[in-house]
C-alpha cells in the first residue's frame, strides 16, 4: 500500500484522539500540524515535538506564503479537524486528493456551529458525524462517510461530546484509508436534501432559560449546555442560578400556573412550573438559597 502524506489542520480535544489514531498507522505520514490562530492547545505542539513533525504557527492558510509552503510538502491530502479558517480555492487545489473535514453533524442538516448543543435543543433522537470534502461553501462539500449515533433522554452535551471525540477519530481514519485505498465514494449533499440547514454559533446570553417553554423544551435546553458547557442560567432575587441537570416528571398533569415558580422541594431538588406542567431541577450552582414560592426568571 502506498503511503499517504497529509497536512493536519486541527485544534483542541476533538483532534487529539484522531491524531493518535493516524500516527499509529505507518502508511500515513503527517507532514505538518497547523493549529487555530487563537489556539490554547499545547497537546498538538507536544505531539509535533514527540514525533518530529513540523508545527506551523501562526498560519493564515489562504496567503500566498502558506500556499508556497504547503506545495513544498507535496501533500496527498489536507485534513481539517476542529479548524476554524475558511478554505479558498487556491488552498483547495494544493493536495492531490483535496481537503477533507470531519464535522459532528448529519450533513446536509446541522451545518454550522455548536451542533451537539442544537441537536439536543431540537430533541433529536440521533446525531451524525460526517467526513466531507471541503469546497468554497460552509459544510457543503461532497460526503465521504457519515454515521449516526443514538440520543437517549439520559444523554447530555457532556455524554455526546465524549462519543464524538472517539467516533470523529474513528470515522476520519476510515475515510482517509478509503481515499488511500482508492475505494472512497462521493455523495453530493443536495441529493440527500436540496437545501439542508445551518446552525448559528451560540454566544453570551443564549444560556438563559425561558420558563414560558414546555417542560420538555426546558429539559432539552438544560442538558444541551451542561458542563463543560456554560450551564442553563436563571435568576432569583438578583442572584444567578446555574442549572446543570433536570428531569422530566413522568405523567405530570398539564395546568395553568405561574411559570418559573418553585413549587415544592423534592428529595433531590425542586419542582419548577413550566408552560405545561413542571420540571424537577436536580443540580444547581448558586449563592442564593432557594425557597418554595420563589419566582425564577430575569
Amino acid at each position: 500500500m502506498e503511503k499517504i502524506k497529509i497536512g493536519y489542520l486541527a485544534d483542541g480535544p476533538w483532534s487529539h484522539l484522531a491524531f493518535e489514531k493516524l500516527i499509529s498507522d505507518e502508511t500515513i505520514e503527517i507532514a505538518f500540524i497547523v493549529p487555530r490562530s487563537d489556539t490554547n492547545d499545547s497537546t498538538l505542539k507536544e505531539f509535533a515535538e514527540k514525533y518530529n513533525i513540523d508545527y506551523l504557527f501562526p498560519v493564515k492558510i489562504n496567503t500566498e506564503e502558506f500556499i508556497v509552503k504547503a506545495n513544498s510538502y507535496k501533500l496527498d491530502l489536507l485534513v481539517s479537524m476542529s479548524f476554524n479558517q475558511i478554505f479558498r480555492s487556491t488552498i483547495l487545489k494544493v493536495p492531490k486528493f483535496g481537503v477533507i473535514n470531519c464535522h459532528a453533524g448529519k450533513l446536509p442538516f446541522y451545518r454550522g456551529r455548536n451542533i451537539l448543543n442544537w441537536a439536543l435543543i431540537n430533541d433529536e433522537k440521533e446525531f451524525g458525524i460526517t467526513v466531507h470534502y471541503v469546497d468554497e461553501g460552509i459544510d457543503t462539500g461532497d460526503i465521504l462517510l457519515q454515521r449516526s449515533y443514538t440520543i437517549s433522554d439520559e444523554d447530555t452535551y457532556s455524554s455526546l461530546l465524549n462519543i464524538a471525540y472517539t467516533e470523529c477519530a474513528n470515522i476520519l481514519y476510515d475515510a482517509i484509508k478509503e481515499i488511500q485505498n482508492g475505494t472512497s465514494k462521493r455523495i453530493v449533499q443536495n441529493t440527500i436534501h436540496p437545501i439542508g440547514f445551518y446552525c448559528g454559533r451560540r454566544g453570551a446570553g443564549d444560556e438563559i432559560i425561558n420558563w414560558n417553554q414546555t417542560s420538555r423544551a426546558i429539559f432539552n435546553f438544560v442538558r444541551s449546555i451542561d458542563k463543560p458547557g456554560p450551564m442553563a442560567t436563571t435568576n432569583i432575587r438578583g442572584n444567578e442560578v446555574k442549572i446543570n441537570r433536570a428531569r422530566i416528571v413522568k405523567n405530570a398533569p398539564c395546568y395553568i400556573g405561574t411559570n418559573g415558580q418553585l413549587l415544592a422541594k423534592t428529595e433531590q431538588g425542586f419542582l419548577v412550573k413550566t408552560a405545561d406542567n413542571f420540571l424537577e431541577i436536580l443540580e444547581i450552582e448558586s449563592e442564593a438559597t432557594l425557597k418554595v414560592g420563589d419566582k425564577l426568571g430575569l
